[in-house]
């Protein structure tokens, strides 16, 4: 008889994406953050000064991946968090054992 055939299992599916450092819908952040900040130093460098489009660039590319960076620290799925305890009134009327009689 043949010995039953063992695969491997991938574990890593329930991971989410991660690419230098930034995961899942930061990696989009990221991105067009890099992207913003080239364009609008590349603006900036044509309209007045090419070393003031570069560190235009240079600190809106920083200030967002630090901002990116901070908030990834909180979660993936950042929600708020209220402290205390919240009652809802309600709105149903109810009435058990009366019956209401149209006349």
């Amino acid at each position: 008889m043949n010995a039953p055939r063992r695969y491997q299992l991938y574990k890593g599916l329930q991971k989410p994406l991660s690419y230098k450092g930034l995961q899942g819908r930061f990696i989009g952040w990221g991105a067009s953050a890099l992207v913003g900040g080239l364009v609008s130093g590349g603006l900036i460098g044509a309209m007045l000064n090419m070393y003031l489009g570069v560190l235009f660039s240079l600190v809106v590319i920083c200030s967002m991946f630090m901002l990116i960076l901070s908030r990834q620290r909180k979660g993936l799925h950042s929600k708020t968090r209220h402290r205390g305890i919240f009652i809802q009134p309600s709105r149903l009327k109810i009435s058990y054992g009366k019956k209401k009689q149209d006349f």
